[in-house]
Parts: C-alpha cells; sequence; structure tokens
C-alpha cells in the first residue's frame, strides 16, 4: 500500500491508497483544493472541517447530477434542463451526509 502526502486548502495530509493510484489521489486532492481556493476567494473563511465539509457537498452534488444524466442517457430519455423539484428523501440524506463529514474532519483535527 503507498503513501502520499497531499496539500488541500493549505494543510497537508498524508493518505494511503493502492500500488500505482498515487496520480490519481493527487489529482483528487488538487480538486478539493481547487474547490477550496474558489469557496476562499469568494470569501468565505471558516476553519479546516468546515471548507473540506463545503467542497466535499459540492463534489457530491456534482456526482450526483452526473449519475443522474448518465442514467437518463442510460434509458434514452433527454435530461431535463430545469431542475427538478426538491425531494425532501435527498435533502436529508445531504444532511446525514454532512453531519458525518464534519464528525469525521472533528476526529481529523483532534489527531
Amino acid at each position: 500500500m503507498a503513501q502520499v502526502t497531499v496539500r488541500v486548502g493549505g494543510y497537508a495530509h498524508p493518505v494511503a491508497c493502492q500500488d500505482g493510484q498515487e496520480k490519481h489521489l493527487t489529482h483528487m486532492a488538487a480538486e478539493v483544493d481547487q474547490r477550496i481556493s474558489a469557496l476562499k476567494a469568494m470569501g468565505i473563511q471558516f476553519g479546516e472541517t468546515r471548507m473540506l465539509l463545503l467542497a466535499a457537498l459540492q463534489l457530491a452534488d456534482e456526482a450526483m447530477d452526473l449519475k443522474a444524466e448518465n442514467e437518463a442517457l442510460k434509458a434514452g430519455g433527454a435530461v431535463a434542463a430545469e431542475a427538478s423539484a426538491p425531494d425532501p428523501a435527498l435533502a436529508d440524506g445531504l444532511v446525514r451526509l454532512a453531519e458525518k463529514l464534519e464528525a469525521i474532519a472533528a476526529r481529523l483535527e483532534e489527531a
């Protein structure tokens, strides 16, 4: 198992990954770092935990949109250009995800 130290939000984080996945991990960390830099450029100033949470939520939102688009394409349908009505179950899921991410980030800050 390989070990890579990535820099995200100005902090170094050692992360383990499968051998041969170091470059991929570095690229993913760079994407998260770009999200945090963009948040900071907008004047958002939170601690590391909150910034990581916001970046993770942005990435999760983007991933969910891409999954929905992919499913629609697989089904042979066109992707609607307009946003659908809010899904309460999805909102609850995002809240639970945010809470879990905050808990993980808090544990990382304690370490």
